[in-house]
């Protein structure tokens, strides 16, 4: 109890030291602290991509108001420490997932370090951004078979929110009817590998990256859900107010970043890929031209309404109270920020899902029209073939073709992320079957 006047103290003068201000003996020179994570490849255009261009440090520069802007880029593995940061009034804008940015939302009004939603990253808006995935050998084949089974997930994440939604919606009881394993994503990965976890709930990137890798397979493809899930950026409302143009700055350089990966895909999955050290052919499954996310900083009310949704899960699991999602989002910042052109962004919808090769040594991959399309020319390149996606026939979720499930109705073949979608249209067209990838190529050849 004695310590509190001490604490008290500390918290407020902690605004008056930490970022977003003048650094001590120099009254001209503002560092501006960002908190990213660099491999949940959803943020880049907040923080791997955009630090990677150098887009932020440019409009600093381009301000002269008479202060030297200096950027300290803080990298995490997950939302929860950029959260403490912020809070403690040590990083100025941070970028994570829907669920955590409810929890930030909800920290900082606790602490009376409220923070702010100005703009989102990438989204999806089914809910494909998460997934459920077992190891290859796993004869698990469903959302039943996890019933009293062992599942890693992060708690507080949107994998989590994905993987209670899914659970619920199988009739099983998200707190009794597993035993669920609370884990870092590296960790829960490990644990698949090593048996000691029956499935995982992951956020981007590492469903596609341990399925890439051949340690693990799709159990459950998170757009089956239709609700959407996104990443956005969160700024302290204290530095907001304060250098407000700095935060429009960023929200420029944000767009700009989100135009560059819109414009040139692969070589935004080429840049973050050597930034982050993940696969490129994994990057581009989830932010390629018809990637599972789409990039776009304005925050769209469909997003808003999925994050009022999100907060009942967060209070079941008394993570949360009640959350005022409507005094969290200020779009006020990013409107300002991109003018004119904010409305045109608002009303932009994602791009249709396509079958994509990426060949080998090419700088721009070739679409298809129909998944049997590519498979014909998988089947005659097969050397050539750097990677190949092809969207799920259900959710339209992109997926590795060779990594999918395929079902061949007719002359049609038709893609799924996961068994049980798969199976669900084989019960509902007679004559269809499941087939191999080496059958389906054999048949489009």
């Amino acid at each position: 109890m004695k310590h509190k006047p001490v604490v008290a103290a500390l918290l407020l003068f902690a605004p008056l030291t930490a970022c977003g201000s003048a650094q001590a003996g120099d009254s001209s020179t503002v560092t501006v602290t960002v908190g990213y994570q660099s491999k949940t490849i959803n943020t880049v255009t907040a923080g791997t991509l955009l630090r990677s261009l150098g887009s932020f440090e440019k409009q600093l520069n381009s301000l002269h108001d008479g202060h030297t802007y200096k950027v300290d880029w803080q990298d995490y593995a997950t939302g929860a420490p950029i959260t403490a940061q912020m809070t403690a009034g040590k990083i100025d804008i941070g970028s994570m997932g829907d669920f955590p940015l409810l929890i930030n939302a909800a920290r900082g009004k606790q602490l009376g370090k409220p923070t702010r939603l100005v703009s989102v990253t990438g989204y999806n808006l089914r809910g494909g951004l998460n997934t459920i995935v077992t190891s290859p050998n796993s004869k698990l084949a469903s959302l039943g078979d996890l019933k009293g089974r062992k599942v890693s997930t992060s708690v507080g994440s949107a994998a989590d929110g994905t993987l209670v939604r899914a659970l619920q919606r199988a009739g099983i009881d998200p707190d009794k009817g597993i035993e669920k394993l609370n884990q870092q994503p590296a960790v829960g990965a490990s644990a698949l590998s090593a048996g000691s976890a029956d499935a995982l709930s992951q956020f981007v990137a590492w469903p596609g990256l341990l399925t890439y890798q051949g340690k693990a397979k799709a159990l459950y493809d998170g757009a089956e859900l239709d609700l959407p899930t996104f990443h956005g950026v969160t700024a302290r409302e204290d530095f907001a107010k304060q250098r407000p143009t700095v935060l429009e700055a960023f929200l420029k350089a944000q767009a700009e970043a989100t135009d560059y990966l819109n414009t040139h895909p692969v070589a935004a999955a080429e840049s973050v890929a050597k930034a982050t050290g993940l696969p490129a052919e994994v990057v581009y499954l989830y932010n390629g031209a018809h990637g599972i996310a789409t990039f776009d900083p304005a925050i769209k009310p469909q997003l808003v309404s999925a994050l009022k949704q999100d907060v009942s899960v967060l209070k079941a699991a008394k993570l949360t109270g009640d959350v005022d999602v409507d005094s969290f989002v200020d779009d006020q910042y990013v409107k300002k920020a991109l003018g004119s052109g904010y409305a045109g962004r608002l009303a932009l919808k994602p791009s249709a899902s396509a079958s994509e090769v990426w060949p080998k040594g090419a700088s721009r991959t070739q679409s298809f029209k129909t998944p049997a399309e590519l498979l014909a020319y998988v089947s005659a390149h097969k050397d050539g073939i750097r990677a190949a996606y092809v969207p799920d026939a259900t959710t339209g979720t992109l997926w590795f073709a060779d990594k999918a499930v395929w079902v061949a109705d007719g002359d049609e073949l038709l893609p799924f992320v996961a068994p049980e979608t798969a199976q669900a249209y084989v019960s509902a067209h007679g004559g269809a079957r499941v087939v191999t990838y080496a059958e389906a190529l054999e048949q489009a050849s």
